[in-house]
């Protein structure tokens, strides 16, 4: 059988991300046999930090490969994943599926009909923590979860304005695509990604197009308000068939304090998960007798992870073995971006929105 390590791995999409898995597979020792990007300074810049070919069209670098990772911006995820699902690869697509709901559906309809398998990059669901998590809730300790409350708030961290992250035509959206799509996809998770049957939420823009926004950090250049069309943070409410639910908080930037916590209802015990500090409690209670109860909360320690590394560890070792993996599924992702669209929708109408 392959060797993960042996597997020929191109990356399609040179920016920041794709510098960030580059290095992970080489820190690995994986095969990083080249890049592509239509960018001609992209294409020097990953050439002299990574000692490989970088082309500026995708179908010389599919032949050099067994496998791709795209971290192109959201708008282009359909063209290079169906071309390289075409070409016979095992795709690793960058979160979120796409910039429409259309286009994610038309990647899925092409990774069922392909030899290969196209897995997402909800990397948050391979942190130490999340898994240890997911243990427990396998484990039935802590019996039906019935609840999740996800929140991704930053206080002021407004992406660079002006850059494809801010724009409506590329991005597909703001706050609610680019750092929701992981809120709700580890909610989701949580909760054994049921059945969705209906979404009320509302989007707001109050910062990112002000003249007088301050940050207090910003990833990328600041072009000003002009570049800036799309939403900085969204509230929403998620219901699913058999009556589970989330609340969902995502910001950019919004007048509160930061918080990255998710917090796990069940009938027997919950937990608390900061995302940021990768602190995990458990919420428990014993029952002495009909009278006293004592109610614990555990903080459990894990061990340090890399869920970046965890991921593409996972990916590599599918492609190897030449089986889909059963996490970070195209269906999951498909489902991911019905909600978002469905929050999109609601906010537009004003009113809750059906997914039947």
């Amino acid at each position: 059988m392959t060797h993960a390590n042996d597997v020929a791995v191109g990356i399609v999409g040179l920016g920041g991300i794709g510098h960030h898995h580059a290095a992970k597979l080489v820190d690995r020792g994986a095969t990083l046999v080249g890049g592509m990007d239509i960018d001609a300074d992209a294409r020097r810049r990953f050439h002299e930090e990574f000692d490989v070919h970088a082309y500026e069209d995708e179908s010389d670098l599919y032949e050099d490969c067994d496998a791709v990772l795209i971290t192109t911006p959201n708008r282009f995820h359909e063209q290079y994943a169906v071309s390289a699902l075409e070409a016979g690869l095992d795709v690793l697509l960058e979160k979120p599926l796409a910039h429409t709901v259309e286009s994610a559906e038309r990647i899925a309809e092409a990774a069922r009909d392909a030899e290969g398998f196209c897995m997402i990059g909800f990397n948050n669901r391979f942190a130490e923590p999340v898994q240890v998590l997911k243990g427990y809730q396998e484990e039935g300790r802590f019996g039906e979860t019935t609840h999740v409350e996800a929140n991704y708030v930053r206080r002021r961290g407004v992406p660079g304005r002006g850059s494809w992250f801010t724009s409506e035509a590329v991005a597909g959206g703001g706050a609610l695509i680019d750092i929701g799509v992981h809120a709700i996809d580890l909610a989701l998770y949580f909760l054994d990604h049921p059945e969705v049957v209906e979404v009320s939420g509302e989007t707001r823009s109050e910062f990112g197009g002000r003249d007088d926004y301050t940050f207090v950090h910003m990833w990328g250049d600041d072009d000003g308000p002009e570049g800036f069309d799309v939403e900085d943070s969204a509230s929403a409410f998620i219901r699913g068939a058999d009556g589970n639910t989330v609340s969902l908080e995502v910001a950019w930037a919004t007048n509160r304090p930061t918080n990255d916590e998710f917090v796990i209802r069940g009938t027997e015990a919950g937990a608390t998960f900061d995302r940021g500090s990768d602190e995990l409690t458990l919420h428990e209670s014993t029952a002495f007798d009909d009278d006293h109860h004592h109610f614990s909360d555990a903080e459990i320690e894990t061990r340090e992870s890399d869920s970046h590394a965890a991921e593409q560890v996972a990916f590599l070792d599918a492609v190897a073995a030449g089986e889909a993996p059963d996490i970070n599924t195209i269906d999951e992702a498909l489902s991911v971006q019905r909600v978002i669209d469905a929050i999109y929708r609601s906010s537009e109408r004003g009113e809750a929105v059906r997914l039947d």
